[in-house]
């Protein structure tokens, strides 16, 4: 899977480069721009040496996207679209990326197996059949985050982008889980023997 990415934040010594992508160090700096004198925030990164700009309120202006991982290969397709556009909006509205990303969430939910039609229930459902803790615990993160995203509660996305950046990591996470390892360990099963698959099926039929 992917590294996971530092979103961009001039409070940071060190975050992924919005221009060449590469976690590194960030000199950070002051400038005035306008007939005005508005003052704003620079970040020059260590690597690559481009230039960010940022507004009075710490926001990225400049670039106007920043580094967020791709979808997962297995990712289901009609996840795809708003993953997508979750990427595509996540630099100016972090709020409405993590929302996206609930959806997704929600979705994925009927390729596991459940109704998806209220995440919670449908997480609990997983429990019950043996969903392991750690997959547990990152479907309960995006949905937490998901949802304060649409009914704002106690976590402030515009002031922690880092929090909605980390959902695109756990989604494709959760997708390697739940999706390509049972795939991969199917195929390589029926790729086995016809004579060692019959005798498998033999050992585990029921007796008597």
């Amino acid at each position: 899977m992917p590294s996971p990415h530092v979103a961009p934040d001039i409070k940071l010594d060190a975050f992924n480069c919005p221009f060449c992508f590469a976690y590194a160090k960030q000199e950070g700096g002051r400038l005035s721009l306008g007939q005005r004198y508005t003052v704003y925030g620079g970040t020059r990164c260590e690597r690559c040496e481009a230039a960010a700009l940022w507004d009075g309120n710490g926001r990225l202006i400049w670039p106007a996207e920043v580094a967020v991982t791709l979808a997962h290969p297995d990712l289901p397709e009609n996840c795809k679209a708003d993953f997508e556009e979750a990427r595509e909006i996540f630099a100016i509205s972090p709020r409405g990326a993590a929302a996206l990303l609930r959806l997704v969430i929600q979705k994925l939910m009927v390729d596991l197996g459940q109704p998806g039609d209220n995440i919670n229930a449908d997480i609990a459902a997983l429990v019950r059949d043996g969903l392991p803790p750690r997959i547990q615990q990152a479907l309960d993160v995006c949905r937490v985050v998901g949802n304060n995203a649409v009914h704002p509660g106690e976590i402030d996305l515009t002031a922690t982008p880092a929090t909605a950046l980390a959902i695109f990591e756990l989604i494709n996470f959760i997708v390697e889980d739940r999706i390509s390892k049972p795939r991969q360990v199917q195929a390589l099963f029926d790729a086995l023997p016809d004579g060692a698959l019959k005798a498998i099926e033999k050992r585990d039929a029921p007796k008597g």
